[in-house]
């Protein structure tokens, strides 16, 4: 059952009072906010594992993706599915399957059956590996392929998908007079744009959308608008091409919704600090306060190696602005295939990007989180700190690995510790509230 049509039909599933529960929202708001278009829920109705439900949108906690997948030189099965589950220990509210080496619907069938959070997919990636395994070439694809490919993910359960459909004659024409540093650094914008010159023909998917709509609304697959034009490089951010198809998506946004289909929109990319609140506010403006995605965005091209942090950087000031989802970026960004290590480093860097926008943005039990920490800190409540840290694991470690002489107190400061020190001199003439 399509999830708008269930709600429109005042129905309210399971899955939903549930993340309402866990979102301390009402569940008429919820419904409400899922009908208009500004949170999405996604949730293939082909899926056959149960999955943990997960909203994504106006007033609910800002979520994080991490991406996994194989690459032409690196195509290992168990490490994808080792890198799943440190993602989604590490508290990855959803996953992305990126693969491109290997037997690519082998390795998205496993990763969906051990998958309990939504799983996204590129489905360009698919199309352009048959293609070149085919034809010798990564263009020599079809209409016709494109949407038997993402006919063939939606059937197996894939929950949203990314399709550049924004990437359109218009957007190049703007690209091309543009006159970028990096011109397009997106790998599906780069497939699309080859087939459109190859072929000189529009895209497929702007072309002819509403195929894709019919698909989408059949399986309850949520749609992610990419942004094929978003900036590879600060030189680039905001630029002409950029809030081209940004225009465009906006357009499509309305057509997805008005035809029942959960749709967001994904942004930038490389953002100078300054320039990140123009572009979640046009985002929302343009798009109908569509649920907005946001890779990064990054705020310096010069931090190879420590991208999770630039990018922890952009993410939180874009989510306290209102970006409501943040696809991490890893220390190996712009370098390699992340390791799982670098996997961990992406969700937890996210996260705290996550949180500190859902203080500012008042969610419901962000602030409560942080007030428990100060408590446990006051106490000198080593447990505590660690079961309230985002990182519960690697703040056991840290502690124990300096673990004090004493236990009312810290190797940092040892017997000059300063809540230490006030405790013992005002005994219980101050408390905390």
């Amino acid at each position: 059952m399509n999830l708008l049509k269930s709600i429109k039909d005042g129905q309210i599933p399971p899955r939903i009072k549930k993340l309402a529960l866990c979102e301390q929202i009402e569940e008429s708001e919820l419904a409400d906010k899922i009908l208009s278009g500004h949170i999405v829920v996604p949730a293939n109705n082909c899926r056959k594992n149960t999955i943990l439900p997960v909203g994504i949108g106006a007033g609910l906690s800002t979520k994080i993706n991490a991406n996994i997948g194989t690459s032409t030189d690196i195509n290992e099965l168990d490490l994808e599915l080792e890198k799943l589950k440190v993602a989604t220990d590490a508290g990855a509210d959803t996953i992305m399957d990126l693969s491109t080496g290997g037997h690519i619907s082998k390795i998205r069938q496993q990763i969906l059956k051990q998958c309990n959070v939504p799983l996204g997919t590129v489905p360009i990636y698919q199309v352009t590996v048959l293609a070149k395994q085919t034809t010798g070439s990564l263009i020599g694809y079809t209409k016709e392929d494109i949407f038997k490919v993402i006919t063939e993910q939606a059937k197996e359960g894939v929950d949203f998908i990314t399709v550049h459909c924004g990437v359109n004659r218009q957007t190049l024409q703007a690209l091309i007079e543009q006159k970028r540093v990096m011109d397009v650094v997106s790998r599906g914008a780069s497939f699309t744009i080859g087939w459109m010159i190859e072929n000189d023909a529009e895209n497929p998917l702007f072309n002819d959308f509403e195929q894709l709509l019919e698909i989408a609304k059949l399986y309850d697959v949520t749609l992610s608008l990419g942004d094929g034009m978003r900036p590879g490089c600060l030189a680039d951010a905001t630029d002409r091409p950029q809030i081209e198809e940004l225009s465009v998506l906006g357009q499509l946004v309305k057509q997805a919704q008005e035809y029942g289909v959960q749709v967001m929109v994904e942004g930038p990319g490389h953002v100078p600090l300054n320039q990140i609140e123009a572009n979640v506010k046009l985002q929302k403006s343009l798009c109908h306060n569509a649920p907005f995605y946001v890779l990064g965005p990054l705020v310096t091209d010069i931090a190879p190696g420590y991208d999770h942090i630039t990018s922890a950087i952009g993410g939180a000031l874009a989510a306290s602005y209102g970006a409501d989802y943040l696809c991490y970026v890893t220390p190996k960004e712009h370098l390699g295939l992340p390791g799982v290590q670098d996997v961990q480093d992406g969700v937890i860097a996210s996260k705290i990007a996550a949180h500190a926008a859902d203080i500012v943005k008042q969610v419901p039990g962000a602030w409560h989180k942080d007030k428990e920490m100060a408590k446990a800190r006051k106490d000198l409540n080593w447990q505590k700190q660690i079961e309230l840290s985002i990182d519960p694991k690697t703040t056991k470690k840290a502690y124990l690995d300096k673990k004090p002489a004493e236990e009312d107190a810290c190797t940092m400061c040892g017997q000059y510790c300063a809540m230490k020190l006030v405790s013992d001199y005002l005994g219980d003439k101050i408390t905390c509230h």
